[in-house]
């Protein structure tokens, strides 16, 4: 999401729950004695979430159905990572600041990392070592297919070794020599120490071991804090969550979504809080986000793209309007073992119909108002880079309708009622493709991201040019946690392979760490390949994005995938069209999606 790892962890980038009226949110939200900063506290401000992205994950290891992107930057204010890499200063890089280690020398052969550790604490006291370093690495190794962030021969398949030096000195060592720019920023950064002292163990009044040492022992304590962290209502009381090391720890935690932080006292990073209280505000709406903003009860918001016309208004209100680019892609994953539409998803010759049914340029203009760029493969193109290759930037299948009727009709497809059927089934040239019954509809379902207008526009609008070209699509909404639940990696035989197309970036599907290989999205059985795309020549690609330094080696990737079309390619919007009350500054707006509340300051107070 997103979803995008990870989120993952990243972003991307996740269960319905009832509805909640406008009216009744907007009271739960300036309720329960919160007010409002603006002119009245400087040691508060409060923070609308995304519509409908409620938090539900407190773990620091992210599994696929929790990659809603604030999990993400909400435990990473707990728990630093040990390679904090962010875009917070205005530059994606290396954030010293908000970061475990001080120091990752890589060996000279280019087979190892050594990491040293700043002379850091928990908040209980307890000195942050190797140890705790060594206690992730053992959980994620013996788990590693239930961690999100996975992928077939990553992290931690290709590290070889983790041996604790000292306390404050650990070196981690490869399979082989790896592109240092991509373990830096996309596996070193994965990383997150976790007090090894407090959650090495399987039960609640369970004695502290070392377990994690074993295989068996590491699968029983991630069961242990995998089950713990699904008791989202006892997040603020539980004990095990308030050991920390991040500038924050948690004052509540509610099933809605409204989240309480309060400055760490013990904190000794480099990062402290500027603000002493920062309140999560869930919404399910844009337009009852929009309404707290009005009434002055959000500090740190956001509107819909269609409503930056209004920025007049909330100017005169006290705010400031800061569009938020995000280095991402937007896409909707096939489900590649569906088994009612499956066998047509794999045909290229069909894919290539429904991505010349997406009229991308019309839909960043009309339906996002311009703050949405066209995307044509999987590196992103909202900002400038050496990755995009000159094929994905030209658009190989621009949008015709006609022609991607003639595509279907070429290969044994004729239109009855308004949608095409399977005449001619079989594996020739002309026909419909190995797999593809005679008498098939394409018909095509997705489940989608509720509570954005805009998301809505773009359903309908796709709808309108599908049908077109002959291929009906149906559409039912839900809460994002919800899409993503529903939209995981299963085989046709299985109660929950009945998704076909899946879409949940109204903010952008999925942001990438600094590098933007697909090694996660894309390669076979990677943890977040939601609909089990698979190419052999394409993992080979990707494998070599991962060792080779040359910007090629990804333009190359770029290439193949805005060919093969894995997903359906969509417009990028930006991560939000934030609005920011006036004398709230000392942040930048992080291009990898996440939120750094410590960095917030008043300037006017």
């Amino acid at each position: 999401m997103f979803l995008a790892r990870t989120a993952t962890g990243r972003r991307w980038a996740l269960v319905a729950g009832a509805a909640i009226t406008s009216g009744a949110l907007l009271t739960g939200c300036s309720g329960g004695g919160t007010s409002s900063s603006g002119g009245n506290s400087s040691d508060t401000i409060n923070y609308a979430l995304p519509a409908n992205f409620t938090p539900n994950w407190i773990l620091p290891v992210g599994t696929a159905a929790h990659l809603n992107t604030n999990n993400s930057s909400i435990s990473q204010v707990l728990w630093e990572p040990l390679i904090a890499y962010d875009g917070s200063t205005g530059q994606v890089g290396w954030n010293k600041d908000n970061s475990l280690a001080t120091a990752a020398d890589f060996g000279k052969d280019g087979k190892s990392v050594t990491i040293t550790l700043g002379n850091r604490h928990w908040s209980d006291g307890k000195p942050i070592t190797s140890r705790d370093v060594e206690f992730w690495y053992n959980l994620v190794k013996a788990n590693k297919a239930d961690w999100a962030s996975y992928s077939p021969g990553k992290a931690p398949d290709n590290w070889t070794s983790l041996k604790i030096v000292d306390d404050t000195h650990l070196t981690i060592t490869f399979d082989k020599a790896y592109n240092q720019q991509w373990m830096l920023a996309n596996e070193l950064s994965m990383i997150r120490v976790m007090p090894q002292h407090v959650w090495d163990k399987t039960g609640d009044s369970g004695a502290v071991s070392d377990l994690d040492r074993t295989p068996a022992g590491a699968k029983r304590v991630w069961t242990y804090l995998n089950n713990a962290a699904k008791n989202i209502s006892g997040y603020a009381t539980d004990p095990l969550w308030k050991t920390v090391s991040g500038p924050y720890t948690l004052k509540s935690f509610s099933t809605a979504g409204k989240v309480e932080l309060t400055a760490n006292a013990k904190y000794d990073g480099g990062g402290k809080a500027n603000i002493k209280n920062v309140n999560l505000l869930p919404f399910t709406t844009t337009d009852a986000e929009e309404n707290a903003l009005r009434a002055g009860t959000v500090d740190y918001g956001y509107i819909n793209a269609t409503d930056l016309g209004q920025e007049a208004s909330f100017k005169s209100r006290g705010y400031t309007v800061k569009p938020w680019a995000g280095w991402a892609i937007t896409y909707m994953p096939y489900n590649f073992d569906n088994p009612a539409m499956g066998a047509v998803f794999k045909q290229l010759y069909a894919r290539q119909a429904i991505q010349m049914s997406v009229d991308q340029p019309s839909l960043s203009k009309v339906v996002f108002n311009g703050t949405a760029v066209p995307t044509y493969g999987p590196i992103p193109q909202g900002q400038a880079s050496d990755f995009v290759s000159a094929k994905q930037k030209d658009n190989p299948y621009p949008f015709d309708t006609a022609k991607a009727r003639q595509l279907l009709t070429s290969h044994g497809w004729s239109e009855r009622n308004g949608t095409m059927v399977c005449d001619d089934a079989g594996s020739g040239s002309d026909q419909c493709g190995p797999g593809v019954a005679k008498g098939t509809r394409f018909e095509m379902h997705v489940l989608s991201q509720s509570g954005s207008t805009v998301t809505d526009n773009m359903m309908s609008a796709l709808q309108s040019s599908f049908a077109k070209t002959g291929i009906k699509f149906t559409i039912k909404t839900a809460p994002v946690n919800s899409v993503l639940s529903q939209a995981g990696q299963c085989t046709s035989g299985q109660s929950g392979c009945t998704w076909q197309l899946s879409f949940f970036g109204t903010a952008g599907s999925w942001y990438f760490p600094a590098y933007p290989s697909g090694d996660a999205l894309f390669q076979t059985g990677g943890g977040s390949n939601f609909g089990s795309y698979s190419n052999p020549a394409v993992d080979k690609l990707i494998t070599e994005t991962t060792t080779s330094g040359s910007t090629a080696a990804v333009q190359k990737y770029s290439a193949a995938l805005a060919e093969d079309l894995p997903v359906i390619w969509l417009p990028e919007p930006d991560y939000q069209v934030s609005v920011v009350r006036d004398g709230l500054g000392g942040f930048a707006q992080d291009s990898l999606a996440n939120f750094h509340p410590a960095m917030w300051k008043w300037t006017n107070k």
